[in-house]
This record gives structure tokens, sequence and C-alpha cells, in this order.
């Protein structure tokens, strides 16, 4: 099957298991009874991966005030979060590079308009705690899973890992599973070694997983902030986010100025043991900013990197992407209320 065919299966099959139960999970969020504005009719759908927006979002209480309203519609990967925004079904989704990138090359009608920066700890190859793996170079004949799909910032540093120890990525064997699939099956002792990230990843790390290598100095850590076409065409949408990534970004600097109390309350929102919380608030502080020409050439060189390896069918132009006129750092006031509970 053509790669360019069988990325497009990957996202329509994916969306199609988990669009509607990502989307029934949304739960509407209105603005206190204030004074009609422009935006009183706009609704924005906001896309989201595991809750880790809404969670700091909502904990910040960074919403409090707003004109327009708002939806969340939660997906448990990128894949079926990007047919949802190639559907028109979500305004706007957050993703790593290569996500961004593997829908952009399958043809989602998509603009980055922010970055959400953070440490590349949270990505990483893990072993059992008593693997007899213990070099890069040891992965060689070996079966590695890697989490989610193809394209994804997992395969990305297994490539670079691989590369930089001088192995033939040939000479290992690769396979591709969900990542909550494969965390049962790592904690069940099926897995030799398991590229993952994130939640996942502190779950695993906290029962004794080991780490091989970690993503530092090799994956981007970087998170695009993407929104539809059809938002950013719209103009009192358009305000609307604007005035909403002003909102995030406020709430991810609530997050660093307040990390104890975000980890107690993602502990709670997501249903995890808190020190798996603060494992991950542990691995570095996270910002939303503007877009920057240098995030757009590290994004550019993930894509050249899977082009090279036949990942994906053809290059994209990651300038041609972008919207940076949609999101600056203006001064935004929040509503002061307490964090929510």
């Amino acid at each position: 099957m053509p790669i360019r065919v069988w990325i497009s299966a990957i996202l329509m099959l994916s969306g199609a298991a988990l669009l509607l139960s990502g989307c029934g999970d949304a739960v509407e969020t209105k603005a206190p009874s204030t004074a009609k504005s422009d935006l009183s009719g706009v609704k924005l759908i906001l896309g989201d991966q595991a809750k880790g927006l809404r969670t700091v979002v909502e904990a910040a209480n960074a919403l409090e005030g707003i004109d327009y309203k708002v939806e969340w519609a939660n997906f448990q990967g990128a894949a079926p979060l990007f047919e949802a925004l190639r559907a028109g079904a979500v305004d706007l989704g957050p993703a790593g590079d290569t996500p961004v990138l593997a829908a952009a090359t399958g043809g989602t009608p998509l603009r980055i308009v922010a970055v959400r920066r953070s440490q590349s700890r949270g990505i990483a190859i893990l072993l059992p705690a008593d693997s007899d793996i213990r070099t890069v170079a040891d992965l060689k004949g070996r079966n590695v899973v890697v989490s989610s799909a193809r394209g994804s910032i997992s395969q990305y540093l297994l490539i670079r890992a691989l590369a930089n120890a001088g192995v033939d990525e040939k000479d290992v064997n690769v396979g591709f599973v969900l990542p909550t699939d494969a965390l049962s099956a790592f904690n069940a002792g099926k897995i030799e070694a398991w590229a993952t990230f994130g939640i996942y990843q502190a779950f695993a790390e906290q029962q004794g997983a080991r780490v091989l290598i970690s993503g530092e100095g090799i994956n981007t850590g970087l998170t695009f902030i993407t929104a539809s076409d059809e938002v950013l065409t719209d103009p009192l949408k358009r305000k609307a986010l604007s005035d909403v990534l002003q909102r995030f970004a406020k709430a991810f600097e609530w997050a660093r100025q307040n990390p104890d109390e975000y980890a107690r309350v993602f502990a709670k929102v997501n249903d995890i043991p808190l020190e798996v919380s603060q494992r991950l608030r542990s691995w570095g502080d996270e910002a939303l900013v503007p877009l920057e020409p240098r995030d757009v050439q590290a994004l550019q060189q993930v894509d050249d990197l899977f082009v090279e390896k036949n990942i994906f069918p053809h290059r994209v132009d990651v300038q041609k992407l972008t919207d940076d006129q949609v999101f600056s750092l203006v001064p935004l006031t929040l509503t002061q209320s307490e964090p929510a509970r």
C-alpha cells in the first residue's frame, strides 16, 4: 500500500474509533452573565489530548470571564484529534512535532498558531528493571515497541538514538502500539523496550521502569497549537482564538508558580496517583508562547528526516503552515479567583 494511503488510513481509522468518545467528553464552559459583546455568539471547540490543556486551564481558572463559549473535546492521541480537525469537529488541536507534520502531509487544513515549550525528558525509551540491555547499541536484534503510530515523537527518538549509536534500523524489530495498550503489556513483562512519552512514561517509571535514553538533546520538546483554516478565516472566531491563547499562556504561568497545587489538581482530574503527577511536573516547566523562527526551523528538520526515511511521502514547507499573527503575548488580566478544586 502506498505510504500516503497508509498514513491517511491510519488517521481515518483512528478517528472513526475515537472521535465519538472524545467529543462525548466535551463539557461546555460559559462565561458569567455579562453585557453582550461582539463575541457573545462565538463558540470554540477546543480539541485536547489526555486532558493536557484542559487540566491546566481549569486549574488556573483561565477561562473565567470570557465573552464567548468554549467546549472541550478530548482524544487519546493525535491521529483522531486531527481527523476531527479535518472534519470541522474541533477548532483547535495541540500535538507534538511529528503528528502535526503527519497531519499536514495527509492534507489536514491546519495552521500552527502557538508553541508549548517543555523539556524533552518527557520522551524516552524504557526498559524493564531487570533488562540486560545497557546501551542503545544493545537494541540490535531486539523487539522495540513505539507508541503510538508511525511518525510519532517516540519514533523520532528511536531513529535518532539508533543512528547516534551506529545501529541500522533494519536490525531492530519495531512495532507500533497505542500507549494505553503498550503500558499494560510493558507492566506484564511482554515488551523488551518501549519508546513512549508523557503520562504513560511517568506511570512506567514510577513502577520501576529503567530509562535507556530520554529525548533530551534529541527531540524538540515542542508541542504545537494548531487551528483549523476555517476558524482563522472567521474574524470573530479568530478574535476569540487570540484571547483563548493568551489565557492558555497565563494558565501555564500559573502552573509554573504553583507546581504543588497543579500536580495535585492534575492527579485528581486524570485519576492518577499524586506521585505520577509529581514525576511529570519534575521533568521541567512548560510555557505557551508565540511561534519563533527557531521553532519553524526545528520542525522543518524533523520533517526532512522523516521524508528521508520514507516515513512521510513528501516534504512540507513548515513556514507555510504557520500563522504568527493570531497570538502575541499582550497584557491580559485574568479574573482572580481560587484555583479549581
